[in-house]
């Protein structure tokens, strides 16, 4: 896994639905855990991804809580976008 992740980016997670932005957030929470149990243990390599992971995270929570106060708005889901057509 590369330290980076361009599929978090504010970009991509705009395009996403609330569902799918709190999934991503719970294995990114999920990671950051194992991710600091290594490091306590000695056993992680680079820990550049916390710091990476951490980010993800809070952009996460960052684009949820734009939504919450209206200053962008949640992609429609795929699914109503097809029937419509």
């Amino acid at each position: 896994m590369s330290v980076g992740t361009a599929d978090y980016s504010i970009k991509n997670l705009n395009e996403k639905t609330n569902a799918e932005i709190e999934g991503f957030l719970k294995k990114s929470k999920e990671e950051l855990f194992n991710l600091r149990f290594q490091h306590a243990t000695g056993q992680l390599e680079n820990t550049a991804r916390l710091k990476a992971v951490k980010r993800d995270i809070a952009r996460m929570y960052t684009v949820l809580r734009e939504r919450e106060l209206g200053i962008t708005e949640e992609p429609e889901a795929a699914d109503t976008k097809a029937e419509e057509k």
